[in-house]
């Protein structure tokens, strides 16, 4: 055989080996990308910075609500006015404690803002720990709790700020924000206050079961 005839078989050769090795190498990449597709870690950290986001947004809405239920707290607990004209006998004046609803109000508020203030270390465990299940589940029932004392003392104090605003025909009740203007108005900013911090609970709660949900 001369070197004419074998030079092309070489050449035959060589490319097909550099066909199976290029074959190879796609076969290979392609069977990493299935693995890492494929891998529990790969997920388990896509999960865990959802997670993560989801309780950092739970922390911000939680200074929100500490921050409304505060508001309505101290404003509740501060309304009072005294009319500048007064009798021999009578002095005419408002306060909150005046009424039973409003002091349950400023309590109740009191309540659900110390427990927001408490509640704030264990969204920080959930943001540092997003895979862990038993602080979201605290906070979760806590949380449902809180929103039912938080609703009962907005919706009773609603009540009465309508009737302050309006009175009742039929009750003979009269109605004195005409006379005790200041004193309306902060009751009615401490119950719209509260009625924010109802908003951003049924938020934080509906947050904590997916997060749940997807654990």
């Amino acid at each position: 055989m001369n070197r004419s005839d074998s030079a092309p078989m070489i050449s035959t050769h060589a490319e097909s080996s550099s066909s199976r090795r290029k074959a190879a190498h796609k076969d290979e990449a392609y069977h990493v990308m299935r693995v890492l597709a494929a891998d529990p870690k790969h997920d388990h950290n896509k999960g865990a910075g959802w997670k993560k986001g989801v309780a950092v947004l739970d922390f911000i809405l939680r200074l929100g609500a500490t921050a409304a239920a505060l508001g309505a707290t101290v404003t509740m607990a501060s309304s009072e006015q005294t009319l500048p004209f007064f009798t021999q006998f009578f002095q005419f004046s408002a306060g909150y404690d005046d009424m039973p609803t409003f002091t349950f109000f400023v309590i109740a508020m009191a309540i659900v803002s110390g427990y927001l203030v408490l509640s704030l270390p264990f969204s920080i465990v959930s943001i540092v720990r997003p895979k862990l299940v038993a602080p979201r589940l605290l906070l979760l029932i806590f949380d449902t709790v809180a929103l039912t004392l938080n609703t009962s003392a907005a919706a009773a104090a609603a009540a009465i700020v309508y009737l302050a605003h309006n009175g009742s025909s039929d009750a003979n009740w009269l109605a004195i924000c005409q006379q005790f203007t200041d004193f309306c108005q902060q009751t009615s900013g401490s119950v719209v206050s509260a009625f924010v911090a109802v908003v951003m609970f049924t938020v934080l709660i509906l947050l904590s079961a997916v997060a749940l949900r997807k654990a």
